[in-house]
């Protein structure tokens, strides 16, 4: 497996406030990362350092052999990247957005609405497809929203959240296509439903309060806990504390 990723010693601050901290890691291609942490841990903050669309205070960042900071151009068309929230001109309809899209990641010719269809088929979307985003509900826009992070078929995808708002149903096929893209490329997937890593997920990184505090297989995680529980592990890893000696809430 070829590197795609290689983050070293990457820090973020907003002004006095220490949002990420010395975060080192890598991802090959035919790997999906599950990027774990509790909310304001620093997930989304690493994730837009990668993607070049924030600034590190410090470190480096490389995507598919590419400096972030030194060629940002060459770093976007090789990344697929769905941000938090999916946002979208509400306005526009499906159809509109998606080959607004494909005029940003100048697609032309019959390969272009070759590729558009490919997409809507492969994310189901066909049926809302002359809709407009502000009508959808949350699952539809965040389905749009993977659907322009891949429309150009990048090598490399960053999905912060790639299964929020959607149904048990939405959520499996999500989870089957995100397998299915990962045999040629490299994904990382920001999640909180810990049974997303043990299901998609080949490799696991904890952070917390921006320091890195795993970095292993899900089996690895698992094994953290006495109760071969994902959760359990998560907690154990973010907290120390078990649910034996967590503290009561009234």
């Amino acid at each position: 497996m070829s590197e795609a990723i290689k983050v070293k010693s990457l820090t973020k601050s907003f002004g006095p406030i220490p949002a990420v901290r010395e975060v080192s890691f890598d991802v090959n291609h035919g790997e999906v990362l599950g990027f774990l942490g509790p909310n304001g841990a620093g997930k989304s903050t690493t994730m837009k350092m990668i993607t070049g669309f924030l600034e590190p205070t410090s470190g480096t960042v490389e995507v598919n052999g590419y400096d972030v900071l030194e060629n940002p151009l060459a770093v976007k068309k090789s990344i697929g990247y769905l941000p938090e929230g999916a946002p979208a001109y509400g306005e526009m309809t499906v159809k509109s957005f998606l080959n607004f899209i494909a005029d940003i990641r100048k697609m032309s010719g019959a390969s272009r609405q070759k590729r558009i269809d490919e997409v809507i088929e492969r994310i189901n979307i066909r049926n809302v497809y002359d809709q407009s985003i502000e009508t959808l509900s949350k699952g539809y826009k965040r389905r749009v929203g993977i659907a322009q992070a891949i429309l150009h078929n990048p090598s490399t995808l960053i999905l912060d959240e790639p299964t929020d708002g959607l149904d048990p149903n939405q959520k499996h096929e999500v989870r089957n296509l995100i397998k299915e893209m990962a045999e040629e490329k490299a994904i990382i997937i920001s999640t909180h439903i810990l049974e997303e890593v043990d299901a998609v997920c080949s490799r696991a990184i904890i952070i917390a309060s921006g320091e890195l505090l795993f970095n292993g297989t899900p089996t690895e995680l698992i094994a953290k806990s006495d109760r071969n529980d994902i959760d359990h592990a998560f907690r154990l890893v973010t907290t120390g504390k078990s649910d034996a000696n967590k503290e009561p809430t009234s």
